[in-house]
């Protein structure tokens, strides 16, 4: 018989509703020196995502 998984989210309900508010974002950001493209990643509140895509 397999095991079953066991995870801190499972339980922790108020942890795993917080964590459902927070979103990976990746950026492509263009280097002025080279012309190559970098990616930039960041965790952000989801109801500030807008705001970090469209800063420069």
């Amino acid at each position: 018989m397999a095991k079953q998984a066991k995870t801190a989210i499972k339980k922790d309900a108020k942890a795993a509703a917080e964590a459902k508010v927070w979103t990976k974002v990746i950026r492509a950001v263009r280097s002025p020196k080279s012309g190559a493209y970098t990616f930039k990643e960041a965790i952000i509140h989801k109801d500030k995502v807008q705001e970090y895509i469209n800063q420069k």
